[in-house]
């Protein structure tokens, strides 16, 4: 049994296949109109090609000027891939019929030249667009499913790896097909529960004879074809934890945190609007700078010029470390990134050595990340990968409000995946709106349950002593003087 391992060639997937394809085997490539079937198995063609090795596309739907006119906007050279054009106006007379059905004298035509064009070229990958309306030109089920399964059975003994491009209504009413070849892999392409963007993603409903990722994996198309984002399950392995910690470099706060945050850990750095949350956790990025560590800082919000220039305003000197990429700014739109298209990215960002991630905001991660299933899930998914390669995490989460009863550290439930968690919210003193910080949770080290006021100033943040009479909860000064 032939078990040799061949890549796709196409980004992403041959680490959902856990390598790539068996070479001879055949697999259903099911999808409805527009999810990219064509596109995905043209440049599985494109990158058989570099590698050496001969390919042909049969078209029974689209002439060859169609295809070659549907790929043009994408960086291809086709012009090694043999296109068969076999197309109903390519092979079929143009007459009616009186005496024979429609589809003998039309199979009779396409079998034939398929199995001509296989002798004469002997490809390696062989792709077949689609088998579909082979379906269509027999005469019963049964004819199509029985020379289908002879045409298999032929196309491995050439030891031909082929794709088969099928509709999934014809899939659903026969499933004799999927049971005949060795893989089926389903492209789909719905549209979000908000009904605002396509999703596109590609599954593996059977492999026979490799592991592979299961789920629904997110793909785009793109100037260089398509790339895949693996949708992988990420097992916590935590390393083994030292006493080595981020300081914020501002003495009160430090004092608070009892040294700062213990690397490899998950803070919450949580309050309203305009409270100072993005700086405080620019403060950190700027401290594990002069550590030499490396942060990378996503935004959905602010650009990173504007995140600069707040910077500037506070007397943050961050500008030296963003141009020698000690801290690297990414902007983020809400609606351009999947998931795990942004932890494909933070494992870049891993191999690249970043030791610290920034996220802000948890709210507008919601946001993007909504339209693409349970968000919780992807966060824990995210923290698992960045504990396991003892990344520091800083979450930013905006508040809507605080009752004078409860508080609630976010409106989203993640609060449980957090090992520290900072609060900030206003407060009034003497006629004037002030900050206060305070820490309310920290696994790994003890901290000092006070509160202090935080302050922006031109020369940076500074933070109080402790304020005896205030309570970080109800945010009201005199009301604490008076209980």
């Amino acid at each position: 049994m032939n078990t040799e391992v061949i890549s796709t060639g196409i980004k992403g997937f041959d680490v959902v296949l856990k390598g790539g394809l068996i070479k001879g085997h055949s697999y259903l490539i099911v999808g409805s109109a527009g999810c990219g079937k064509t596109i995905f198995s043209l440049e599985w063609l494109v990158n058989g090609v570099k590698n050496g090795e001969k390919c042909v596309f049969i078209s029974m739907a689209e002439p060859a000027e169609q295809i070659y006119s549907n790929v043009s906007s994408l960086e291809w050279d086709l012009s090694s891939i043999k296109i068969i054009d076999l197309s109903p106006k390519q092979y079929i007379p143009d007459e009616d019929y009186s005496v024979l059905y429609s589809q003998e004298v039309e199979s009779s035509y396409a079998w034939p030249q398929i199995y001509e064009a296989i002798e004469k070229y002997n490809p390696d990958r062989l792709v077949i667009d689609s088998v579909t309306f082979m379906n269509y030109l027999s005469a019963d089920s049964f004819q199509f499913r029985k020379k289908l399964l002879s045409f298999i059975n032929y196309l491995k003994t050439k030891n031909c790896t082929n794709f088969l491009i099928y509709e999934p209504e014809e899939m659903a009413k026969d499933v004799s097909l999927p049971l005949s070849v060795d893989g089926v892999i389903v492209l789909s392409k719905t549209l979000s529960e908000s009904k605002v963007m396509d999703i596109r993603t590609v599954e593996i409903k059977k492999l026979r004879g490799r592991d592979y990722y299961s789920g629904l994996h997110p793909f785009r198309i793109t100037s260089m074809g398509i790339q895949v984002f693996p949708h992988i399950i990420e097992q916590m392995i935590i390393p083994q934890l030292d006493s080595n910690k981020i300081p914020s470099g501002i003495k009160q706060l430090d004092d608070l945190l009892e040294g700062g945050i213990e690397k490899g850990t998950v803070t919450l750095l949580t309050g309203p609007t305009g409270v100072g949350k993005s700086t405080l956790a620019m403060q950190f990025a700027l401290s594990a700078a002069k550590q030499g560590l490396k942060t990378i800082y996503y935004s959905f919000e602010e650009t990173p010029s504007f995140i600069l220039k707040r910077a500037q305003e506070i007397g943050q000197n961050v500008l030296p470390y963003v141009e020698s990429k000690t801290i690297e700014i990414n902007h983020i739109n809400s609606l351009e990134l999947y998931p795990d298209e942004l932890l494909e990215n933070i494992r870049i960002h891993k191999d690249q050595g970043i030791n610290v991630l920034i996220l802000d905001s948890i709210r507008g991660y919601k946001v993007a990340m909504e339209q693409f299933g349970n968000m919780d899930a992807h966060i824990q998914n995210m923290v698992n990968f960045t504990k396991s390669h003892h990344i520091t995490i800083f979450f930013i989460n905006e508040l809507e409000y605080i009752t004078n009863t409860s508080v609630r550290l976010t409106e989203l439930g993640i609060s449980y995946i957090m090992d520290n968690a900072i609060l900030m919210r206003f407060s009034e003193k003497d006629g004037k709106i002030i900050r206060l910080i305070g820490c309310i949770k920290k696994r790994l080290g003890s901290f000092q349950p006070e509160v202090r006021e935080y302050m922006l100033t031109s020369k940076g943040i500074l933070v109080g002593d402790k304020l005896p009479h205030c309570s970080l909860f109800t945010g009201n000064i005199k009301q604490s003087m008076n209980e």
